[in-house]
Parts: C-alpha cells; sequence; structure tokens
C-alpha cells in the first residue's frame, strides 16, 4: 500500500508546485503583452536595469527564507511568497493569531493557524480590493479628503504599534537594541522610507537575532 505524504510533505509540494507555477504566470503578463502589441522591451536598457537591481533583491529573498520561515512556517511561507504583501499584511495577521491561539511557528499547531490566518487574509483583501474596483468612482473625492489622508498615513504605523507593544513588553531586554536600531537608520538615512520596510524587516530579525545570542551567552536573557 503507498504510504500517504505526511501534513509537512503536502504542504512543501504544493507549496514548489504553486510557487513554480506563479513563477511562470509572472514570465508569461510581459510575453504576452509583447505579442498582442508586436513589439519587445530594449535588451540592452533591460539588462542594464537587471543587473542594477537584481543583486538586492537575490540578497533580500535569501533573506527573507531564513526570516520568515521561523515567523510564519513552512505554509505560512509558501502561501505569504504567493500572494505578497507579507511585512505590512501577512507577517502581522499570523503573528496575532498565533499568539491569540497561544501556539508557535515550529508546532504542528501553529503551522496550522499560520496558513489558515495568511489563506483568510488573502481572501478578504481579494474581496475588499474587488469592492474597491467596484466603488472606486464614487468613493474617491471621500477617499481623497484632505481630512481623512492624515489617517491613511498612520495605518501601517498603527498596525505595528499595536504588534510591538504586545512584544515588547514580553521581552523589554531584547526589543531595546532594534527598537534604537530602527529609530537611528529612519531618522538619520533619508534614503529609508515606507517603500523600505519589506527590506528592514529581514534586517532587523537578523540583527535581533544576533543581539539575543550576545544577551543569552552573557546569561542575560
Amino acid at each position: 500500500m503507498k504510504k500517504q505524504p505526511s501534513y509537512m510533505d503536502s504542504v512543501h509540494r504544493d507549496g514548489r508546485i504553486w510557487g513554480i507555477f506563479m513563477g511562470i504566470i509572472l514570465l508569461l503578463f510581459p510575453l504576452a503583452i509583447s505579442i498582442i502589441f508586436k513589439t519587445s522591451p530594449n535588451y540592452e536598457v533591460l539588462l542594464k536595469g537587471i543587473f542594477a537591481t537584481a543583486p538586492m533583491y537575490w540578497a533580500v529573498g535569501i533573506v527573507e527564507i531564513f526570516t520568515y520561515v521561523p515567523m510564519l512556517g513552512a505554509g505560512g511561507t509558501y502561501l505569504s511568497f504567493i500572494t505578497g504583501n507579507i511585512s505590512n499584511l501577512k507577517l502581522p495577521c499570523a503573528i496575532d493569531a498565533m499568539e491569540r491561539a497561544n501556539v508557535k511557528a515550529s508546532s504542528e499547531e501553529g503551522e496550522v493557524i499560520s496558513t489558515i490566518s495568511i489563506a483568510v487574509s488573502s481572501i478578504v483583501t481579494t474581496i475588499i480590493i474587488i469592492i474597491g474596483v467596484i466603488c472606486i468612482v464614487p468613493l474617491t473625492p471621500i477617499l481623497e479628503s484632505p481630512v481623512l489622508e492624515p489617517a491613511f498615513d498612520m495605518i501601517l504605523p498603527a498596525l505595528f504599534g499595536g504588534l510591538a507593544v504586545v512584544f515588547i513588553s514580553k521581552n523589554l531586554k531584547l526589543s531595546i537594541a532594534p527598537v534604537i536600531l530602527m529609530l537611528v537608520l529612519f531618522i538619520f538615512v533619508p534614503a529609508l522610507n515606507a517603500g523600505t520596510v519589506g527590506i528592514m524587516v529581514p534586517v532587523g530579525v537578523l540583527f535581533t537575532v544576533g543581539v539575543a545570542r550576545i544577551l543569552y551567552k552573557k546569561g542575560m536573557l
């Protein structure tokens, strides 16, 4: 009798299949545009752009794998990488769900909770986008109102601020160093802004792991 694959085996199998499938879809889009409009990109300019930006994304991609897997579990990581918007939506959603369920991402329960929370988040996001597309014209004057603009600017800080209070209160000694690092970087390095959050999250995580190891070695944790 053929042995049934375990839950984790099926997670890795399906994650690889969908990851490859989405990669193909992403490559097919520019190909379809080229065929439809009977044109092609300037390959010299394209290669220059790729060589200028690809090394950064390769580094970030490698770092994110080692960063997000321990935080989201295997299933949550596969699903997050496919659906995107990790640092400012999927990650906070999964962490909050596991925190409420009192489970860790490394456990089987955490794997399930993380995957379900990210899946629900993706579905809700898609529904909201559909509603937004339908209602964008009548709602545009309201959304562009100067009264609401400050609120939209504070959505991401408020989201991470709520999560930060919980984790800082639980790990006060460990949280001081990364908080100071991020404050110094974002205050004194003008190039860092809201668009670089996705890059700085892995950097902050690796820095925190390093500080935690030092504190642990010195018996402070």
